[in-house]
């Protein structure tokens, strides 16, 4: 049957057909509001094209499912689970969990797929699901437009053989790989800062198994959200973890988003690094180790993973690439890099240090791991040894899902011919655009704007740098966001400078 791609609530058949919106199917997960955008069925109807995608990819069918801690997630996880037996598949269900630990029972349990349900950090109202075969990647462009197509077009196939297990014991065989026999040697005051999402159940055992004093903030299990939204990329999340080191004079704060794949940082301080900033600190301290290796950092973050005199010095090269937890994920695999980093908290640790996966869990480890190696240091002190640069937020304008690439495909081709013409942004010349995603407009001083859609939500995302001052990063905003209004369906910001 293919899914209707209107969904009307109260009707006869939204209780008994599937009804989807193909929006929904974006470029590394798929996410809908529920039950605004997908009902159960629909969701039903999505597991049998994944179990459909499994057979069709000619993977062992065999399926690693869990679901973070909102109140509706139970509920979509069974929808799914559901849909894969249809397909013919055999469902490990390893219960709640935030998305590391999933991927993380695609090899405790070598498991060909898994299935997360989650919506990440969007507010209450969306569900989600994250995805994938090949460990440790997610599905990426190509896997999710395949499908969409199974989904959409009615293609899924109904076999026989499917069949579900409850496995308990993830979670703590998930903490041990995290934690193994580490203790501190240094005595370290952290806030654990979860929101009250998923990570609350996770983050603060694992800082204490290590010998951390955790001061908690916000962790106990709360699907109603009802302090802020887990998000450290957000600042009222960043500005609450601030708050919380200057109350208890704690070391630093680190700060979890609802299904735990990502990690912000506060210093001692109180001062809020992003973590682009914070995956230059991890950098500088790991090439002492492994010089020459490779980091990968997304388009959003700064400049300095190219141009940081330590990092040059132990000969660390620099990839810059497409934000996404999949495209990055993939890339440093591809390319066999160290780490990938995003600016959005995304840490992508591979071998020897993680298994290559996002896991924010994984970062607060080895960022406690980091301050073991350099007794001497607090993290303010790390931070200040960093090349000054002043970047902005993560600003998200308004744009409709249904127009955004159309959108965005316009900016691009405007700001390459603005800096044909000899345009200038923040009063520099324009070096070079780079539109691997979106585009990065690199000036003549190493700043830069960058202006992307959202994967996951009807916005674009504007960021901005400037290597000499705050000035200069608000007059590049502002000639940034001058050519992004020359198009009227771009609506307000979030949050700007």
């Amino acid at each position: 049957m293919k899914p209707l791609t209107e969904v009307t609530q109260n009707s006869w058949a939204f209780l008994r057909d599937p009804m989807i919106t193909p929006t929904g199917f974006r470029e590394y997960d798929a996410r809908w509001k529920f039950p605004d955008e997908i009902n159960l069925p629909g969701i039903t109807a999505l597991g049998m094209g994944l179990g459909t995608q499994m057979h069709e990819a000619g993977i062992e069918p065999v399926i690693a499912v869990a679901n973070d801690y909102r109140d509706y997630s139970l509920t979509i996880k069974n929808a799914l689970m559901l849909g894969l037996m249809r397909a013919g598949i055999h469902v490990r269900d390893i219960g709640p969990a935030v998305s590391p630990m999933a991927y993380f029972s695609q090899f405790h349990l070598n498991a060909p797929a898994v299935a997360m349900v989650t919506a990440s950090h969007n507010p209450n109202g969306w569900t989600g699901v994250k995805m994938g075969f090949e460990r440790p990647l997610t599905h990426g462009p190509d896997e999710m437009n395949r499908l969409r197509d199974i989904v959409l077009n009615g293609e899924t196939v109904a076999r026989e053989g499917g069949s579900y297990e409850f496995v308990d014991g993830v979670l703590d065989a998930y903490i041990d790989d995290l934690c193994g026999d580490f203790k501190m040697s240094r005595k370290l005051k952290v806030v654990c800062a979860t929101g009250n999402g998923t990570a609350s159940a996770f983050a603060p055992k694992v800082l204490e198994r290590i010998g951390v004093e955790v001061v908690a903030s916000h962790n106990d299990l709360d699907y109603t959200f009802p302090n802020y939204n887990p998000n450290p990329e957000d600042m009222e999340m960043l500005h609450d973890m601030a708050a919380s080191v200057t109350a208890s004079g704690a070391d630093m704060a680190l700060g979890f988003d609802g299904d735990g794949d990502r990690c912000g940082v506060v210093d001692d301080e109180a001062e809020e690094i992003f973590a682009d900033k914070v995956g230059v600190i991890m950098a500088r301290d790991w090439a002492k180790t492994y010089p020459g290796a490779t980091f990968v950092a997304d388009v959003k973050s700064t400049g300095l993973f190219a141009s940081d005199p330590e990092l040059k010095k132990h000969g660390i090269k620099a990839d810059y690439w497409k934000t996404g937890h999949s495209h990055m994920k993939r890339r440093v695999k591809e390319i066999g890099a160290l780490a990938g980093f995003e600016k959005s908290g995304h840490y992508f640790l591979a071998e020897p240090i993680g298994r290559g996966y996002d896991c924010g869990m994984r970062v607060a480890v080895e960022l406690c791991k980091l301050m073991d190696r350099n007794p001497d240091m607090k993290m303010s002190d790390l931070r200040r040894a960093l090349p000054k640069t002043y970047s902005s937020p993560t600003m998200s304008p308004f744009c409709p899902d249904t127009e955004k690439y159309d959108v965005l495909a316009r900016l691009v081709a405007k700001l390459e011919q603005h800096a044909q013409t000899g345009g200038t942004l923040g009063g520099r010349a324009i070096a070079e655009v780079v539109t691997v995603n979106g585009a990065r407009v690199i000036l003549d001083n190493g700043g830069w704007g960058l202006v992307r859609a959202s994967s996951n939500t009807p916005n674009l995302v504007v960021v901005c740098e400037s290597p000499d001052s705050a000035a200069e990063l608000k007059a590049i905003f502002e000639d940034l966001d001058a050519i992004i209004r020359t198009e009227p369906s771009v609506g307000d910001y979030d949050q700007t400078l």
